[in-house]
């Protein structure tokens, strides 16, 4: 309790200095919309375009006095869109942004009724793939052909900054350790099973991705490389309203990725739901190469494996709520979510191990199988309460989720030695585990005369998980119990954090900084079995993360902007992560936990310059210490493989993100880094020290070839890349796209190749191993091509969207 008052105090203290410290300004267009009969018009939709060729820049809907205020925008000639149903849209005159008129007050925009006799007023208004905020990317995957009738791990790897591996782990810039959220709500599903989900959840449903290297306070601080928020559709219109998206695809396999969301407003109720059904076939063939050393350096024996890799995974998934508006400043609402995700993966192993002649002495045939059901059921509970127009608001989240994971798995192996021999063995196993979470949070927002904003919340978490592991030796048509490998964990974790943040938007200077406080206490009980005594562990930490963002203008006109960020992160260890026994993935490769495992801490600091709100050019540095990443560590003729801390981990580089029109047909989405880091740390008695730069560029250009068709060219390449203990070679890849406006615009017909010169395979190599050395090829199924058809439906008037979720980084650390 007095870390918290302290934490309390000094929050005061920063937000009183900072509050005074703060002059400044922004540029920022304010109106109000009405109707024939001069009534105000809530929930209209305002858009201010550009005026050169009517990109979006920013949107906002009307309040009940039918007002709105477009803040934080770049100086420049624009026009103001109003669309509303029943009313034709509404276009405004040209207006102007600069130094001399920073601030536009327009007279009130009066809407005419819709005349049916009339020809249809459009104002396209093109949506930008990227978008750069204070504190946020935000990425909209629509704007990308390419990414029609894939899924969110698909959309995650086009994104800026985004690192996606063979094996679906995400990394930020370069940095381990992102945060997954889907609406706001944390996945708690990281490695393979997290990829998993991804690639069950299709793009059609997502509406934006946030990508925050340095989230605001009101986020949990966990997270290293920062946090990504996916955001789902959900449709804003009274009525019955939504869309749905239908995709095929095909590359050495089938696969197609299908969405479905519905909307239905009838008087104070809204009623809303977003479904998927997925089927992903694929496959991986991945060749090993291991060489074996005597202490003076001389080989003394080497080992190759192929192992061919069919995955079938499935999916189906339904989130549905309903809001109720209780009165015009009182919101209730209720979140249900679930899903099904069965797969399948079918593993044949080839080895064989030669001696330091190079001559086979033993054949290694090995199949393994395994069954997986994993299962999701949430629910929600919010409230938000609006107490004035000034924005002052109270809202909270309860949240009560279960996951359960059923996986049946075999692992056979037939041995066969050069000199005559041989062995067959059996190992099968049962490995049901299941999470349960709650929590509860309660977020304050109170803005302040001139531009000034504080926000304050609670949260707490609690986590139980259970893990059985049962292993058996399979000896004809007897099994008998294997206690080597047969384990049951049981964790417990508490988390209670508060935060405070300020911001200021000023006319040229904007503010935002925060500290949060957090509180962690753990418990770890490993029962046991006949053979391995039981063990258990306890810990306890409280932390203090800050964050501060600066936003200037440097010149009057604000075509130069200046953005200085700080945060400080933590990233906490996998439940089943800190499990010590160990399993076999083959013969030659055994994973287990780390009951020992320290939580990570990094630094993160960016400076970024946006020119004209078109190109953005950030440098960063980052600090982090206690990295939590996969370790290697070679005993005999067998790879253990385990998560560990590695001691220490910095970086810098420049990042340059931007859009540029060479034609008004033409449009080049870019992102480019050049990233130098170093991780330095002693692993099982050897010295790791892997450092280098690495340099990624991923353009693409879209081109507007009539009013219905689109086209798409881009690709991504990436230089030699260094991460812990691994090296990864050079990879990149092209992709293609065409689509065809339908249906009188309502439906979109894409066709997209990813990967067309198939370059997208990986390959890479272990460092820091004793006395051996190991490398890897990795063939994927990358090229496909995919046919999609969406269409949407809306009427009516626009509703708000509402935060809802207080789980925001506990779903994030499930492994299974």
């Amino acid at each position: 309790m007095n870390i918290f008052l302290r934490f309390l105090s000094l929050s005061a203290v920063m937000l009183f200095f900072t509050t005074r410290s703060v002059t400044a300004q922004s540029f920022s267009v304010r109106g109000r919309v009405a109707g024939p009969d001069a009534r105000p018009v809530e929930g209209a939709v305002v858009s201010l375009l550009a005026a050169k060729d009517s990109a979006l820049v920013k949107a906002a809907l009307t309040e009940a006095t039918g007002t709105f205020a477009l803040t934080a925008l770049p100086a420049g000639t624009f026009r103001v869109s109003v669309s509303y149903l029943g009313y034709q849209t509404l276009l405004s005159d040209p207006l102007t942004l600069d130094a001399q008129t920073p601030a536009v007050s327009l007279p009130d925009l009066v809407m005419k009724t819709a005349d049916r006799t009339l020809n249809e007023v459009r104002v396209v208004a093109q949506k930008p793939f990227v978008e750069q905020k204070i504190d946020r990317v935000v990425v909209n995957p629509e704007a990308l052909i390419s990414n029609a009738g894939t899924h969110a791990l698909d959309v995650l790897e086009k994104s800026p900054g985004v690192q996606v591996d063979a094996n679906g782990t995400i990394s930020l810039k370069g940095r381990a350790g992102v945060m997954i959220f889907v609406d706001d709500k944390p996945t708690y599903l990281p490695a393979s099973e997290l990829a998993n989900y991804l690639r069950s959840l299709p793009s059609g449903s997502i509406e934006t991705i946030e990508i925050m290297t340095n989230p605001p306070a009101r986020y949990d601080a966990a997270g290293n490389a920062g946090v990504i928020n996916i955001r789902l559709k959900k449709t804003r219109t009274r009525g019955l309203n939504g869309g749905f998206n239908l995709s095929y695809g095909q590359g050495r396999y089938r696969r197609s990725n299908n969405s479905l969301n519905l909307n239905y407003r009838r008087n104070n109720l809204n009623f809303f739901a977003n479904g998927g059904l997925s089927v992903t076939n694929t496959y991986q063939d991945l060749t090993i190469w291991r060489e074996y050393f005597t202490p003076a350096g001389a080989l003394n024996s080497s080992f190759t494996q192929n192992s061919y890799i069919r995955r079938k995974l499935g999916s189906a998934g339904l989130k549905a709520g309903v809001d109720w508006y209780i009165s015009k400043k009182s919101t209730l609402g209720l979140v249900v979510n679930g899903f099904r995700n069965p797969s399948e993966s079918h593993i044949t192993n080839t080895a064989q191990v030669l001696d330091a002649q190079n001559t086979v002495t033993s054949r290694v045939e090995a199949l393994s199988l395994a069954d997986r059901r994993l299962t999701n059921r949430s629910l929600n509970l919010n409230y938000a309460h609006k107490f004035d127009s000034t924005g002052r608001e109270l809202s909270a989240n309860v949240d009560f989720i279960r996951y359960r994971n059923a996986q049946d798995q075999s692992l056979a192996n037939d041995v066969r030695e050069e000199g005559g021999g041989s062995a067959n063995t059996l190992l099968e196993s049962s490995l049901p585990a299941t999470i349960a979470i709650r929590t509860v949070k309660a977020d304050y927002v109170h803005p302040l005369s001139g531009g000034h904003k504080l926000e304050a919340g609670l949260k707490r978490s609690d986590i139980r998980t259970d893990n059985v592991a049962e292993f058996f030796d399979v000896v004809g048509q007897e099994r008998s119990p294997n206690y080597e490998f047969s384990n049951h964990f049981i964790y417990n974790e508490r988390i209670q954090a508060g935060y405070l943040n300020y911001s200021y938007q000023g006319k040229r200077l904007s503010v935002q900084a925060g500290l949060r406080f957090e509180n962690t206490a753990i418990r770890g009980n490993q029962l046991g079995n006949q053979a391995v005594a039981d063990s258990s562990f306890r810990r306890r930490y409280d932390n203090l993360f800050p964050t501060l963002y600066v936003s200037h203008p440097l010149d009057s006109a604000g075509k130069h902007q200046l953005t200085f960020s700080y945060g400080r992160r933590i990233d906490r260890p996998n439940y089943q992560d800190m499990n010590p026994f160990i399993y076999p993935l083959d013969r030659f490769t055994l994973y287990g936990g780390n009951p020992f495992l320290r939580p990570t801490f990094s630094d993160h600091i960016e400076l970024s310059h946006a020119f004209n709100n078109t190109i953005t050019t950030t440098l960063q540095y980052n600090r982090v210490r206690d990295v939590i990443f996969e370790t290697i560590e070679q005993g005999g003729t067998v790879f253990y493989s385990r998560p560990g801390n590695i001691g220490r981990q910095t970086g810098f580089g420049l990042s340059v993100n931007g859009t540029l029109k060479p034609a008004p047909w033409w449009t080049v989405q870019f992102y480019t880094e050049v990233m130098y880091n170093r991780y330095r740390a002693n692993l099982y008695q050897q010295k790791l020290d892997n450092a280098g730069t690495y340099w990624q560029v991923a353009p693409t250009s879209q081109f507007r070839l009539s009013s219905t068709w689109s086209a798409e060219l881009g690709g991504s390449y990436q230089t030699r890349l260094y991460v812990g203990q691994f090296t990864i070679s050079p990879i990149g890849n092209v992709r293609l796209g065409v689509a065809k406006k339908v249906w009188k615009d309502k439906g979109t017909l894409k066709l997209a190749v990813s990967d067309v010169f198939y370059t997208n395979q990986v390959e890479g190599f272990i460092q820091s191993l004793s006395n051996s050395s190991a490398r890897w090829f990795s063939y994927l199924d990358s090229r496909v091509a995919t046919i999609s058809l969406s269409y949407r439906f809306s009427r009516g008037q626009t509703l708000r969207l509402r935060q809802t979720g207080g789980s925001e980084s506990e779903q994030s650390r499930v492994r299974s």
